[in-house]
């Protein structure tokens, strides 16, 4: 049988997979990297929006026109999770900071959720 990740000849058990511990690492390193970029490029893109969120809205409350998150870069499609409110408007957050979309105005409500004190 051949290894897996090098097709050098392996020896020893029949089902041995691996000509050396090396290659496995290798293999299963290799392996574990594509699956996980999905995970590694998303998490990436949340970390750069709450970033903007944090940037453009330090004081925990502020409105900017849509402009101006879109030109830094935010990218509306990622989110960690929706709140909605009693009267229905659904804020979307990037984990401690979020925005609510005012349409009439073409802006955004930045806000950050506080923690509270129990």
């Amino acid at each position: 049988m051949k290894c897996l990740q090098c097709e050098k000849e392996t020896f020893g058990r029949s089902d041995k997979k691996f000509c050396s511990p090396e290659c496995r690492n290798e293999y299963n390193n290799e392996r574990y990297r594509r699956e996980q970029k999905a995970v590694i490029d998303i998490n990436k893109t949340l970390k750069k929006n709450r970033m903007i969120l944090k940037r453009l809205n330090p004081e925990g409350k502020i409105v900017v026109p849509s402009e101006i998150l879109l030109k830094a870069g935010f990218d509306l499609e990622y989110f960690t999770n929706i709140y909605t409110t009693k009267n229905g408007r659904e804020y979307r957050f990037c984990y401690d900071y979020g925005y609510y979309y005012d349409d009439e105005k073409d802006s955004y409500l930045l806000v950050k959720k506080f923690e509270e004190d129990n």
